[in-house]
């Protein structure tokens, strides 16, 4: 079924083939015979007006063509076989005109066709394609959906095999195992490590680090908390809050990060990044999805300042080592001061030292010098010294020394 709208009244209405057909005829053979009527009259009324002023000239002149009738005939002749001609040249131009307006209608009712022809066979095309548009999609939609169902049987089939302790460490795993796939394209110099440092009696799960030239410019530190469906007692996420901003001090962290499937019916939380500053500074609350973008988030507005941050570093850097200079200057003078007065003590002393040394060597030098008088005096006193002299009082030495002398001789 076809459909056509009235050119005149607008009315759409439908035809089938045959009927079109028919239409088809019969515009064609009325617009022909309506042509070749026009025509037929227009040469007709061309006639009768040529005939009419053919009469006019006849009645006006027919006393002077009457005497020149031979002259007159032969010009009647002349005008009829120049009627004649132009009555051809008419008829042929009529039959031309005609030929022409038929081959026109044609044509238009062959393209008309044709277009029709094609419409009619795109739109089943169109209609064949939708069809298998819509069985695809019905197909990959129980497709998705079977897999869906799968997938959530194999979630509570996992969860249900799971202690507290694994479901926790499942979130930590699928935030390691994410992280892990864009390391080396988006992280290439960040470090993203368990926090294994418990000297303060606490620590957080993961420390996200990232620095430029020697200059650190974004440090997060990570909470991951899950819990079984069938647990009695539900956690909120704001129970964790004051532990995590106490990690992220101790362990000199910019930020504070907690993944949570806690609270999984609570609107709040599951509209994306929530930022929880107000109750504690530079802590955010994210959902498992959102574990990527935070960070993309916090290290791009990071970078922002890393300028500023690496300019802060070489003047800090400058100050510290204007006051080591200072220190070690302080040092010197004071290392100085004090080996001075050492210096200065130990040469008093060596002074005292000295003198004392003089004084003992002029106590010893006079020592000396008496010793030497009673040396002098003792020499001479040994050159007085005889046998006579000595055995003076001793007669018995003197005699044997006497007996002595005889028994050498």
């Amino acid at each position: 079924m076809q459909e056509i709208k009235c050119p005149n009244c607008g009315k759409t209405f439908q035809v089938d083939e045959a009927g079109y057909a028919q239409i088809l005829r019969q515009v064609r053979d009325e617009e022909f015979n309506r042509e070749r009527q026009r025509l037929q009259d227009e040469f007709k009324s061309r006639n009768e007006k040529d005939l009419a002023i053919v009469r006019m000239h006849q009645e006006k002149s027919y006393e002077e063509k009457l005497s020149k009738k031979e002259s007159l005939i032969s010009e009647k002749e002349g005008e009829i076989e120049r009627l004649k001609a132009k009555l051809e040249v008419a008829d042929t131009e009529k039959k031309l005109a005609v030929s022409e307006a038929v081959q026109g209608k044609d044509r238009e009712l062959s393209e008309l066709g044709s277009e029709l022809t094609k419409l009619r066979s795109d739109l089943e095309l169109q209609k064949r394609e939708n069809k298998l548009n819509e069985n695809n999609l019905i197909e990959q939609h129980k497709g998705e959906l079977k897999l869906r169902e799968e997938e959530i049987e194999r979630l509570k089939d996992f969860k249900a095999r799971l202690s507290t302790k694994m479901v926790g460490e499942s979130l930590e795993q699928h935030c390691m195992n994410q992280f892990n796939q864009i390391r080396m394209t988006a992280f290439p110099n960040a470090s993203f490590e368990k926090d294994n440092d418990d000297r303060t009696g606490s620590k957080g799960d993961f420390i996200f680090r990232e620095s430029s030239e020697g200059t650190e410019f974004i440090s997060i530190m990570f909470e991951m908390k899950n819990e079984m469906d069938e647990t009695k007692t539900k956690h909120k996420n704001e129970d964790f809050f004051k532990e995590l901003d106490k990690d992220r001090n101790e362990k000199n962290c910019e930020y504070a990060v907690l993944v949570s499937l806690l609270e999984s019916d609570n609107e709040y939380y599951n509209n994306g990044i929530v930022d929880v500053s107000y109750r504690y500074p530079k802590m955010f609350v994210v959902r498992p999805q959102f574990f990527i973008p935070i960070i993309s988030l916090l290290r791009n507005a990071a970078l922002g300042s890393l300028e500023y941050k690496q300019k802060l570093a070489i003047v800090q850097n400058q100050e510290v080592e204007l006051s080591n200079f200072e220190s070690e200057l302080a040092l010197f003078k004071s290392e100085f001061a004090r080996n001075f007065g050492l210096a200065t003590d130990r040469y008093q002393d060596a002074i005292e030292g000295i003198d004392k040394a003089i004084k003992n060597l002029e106590a010893i030098k006079k020592n000396l010098e008496t010793s030497q008088k009673h040396l002098t005096t003792t020499n001479k006193k040994v050159d007085d010294v005889s046998i006579k002299r000595l055995t003076k009082n001793a007669p018995s030495v003197r005699a044997m020394f006497e007996e002595i002398r005889k028994d050498s001789d």
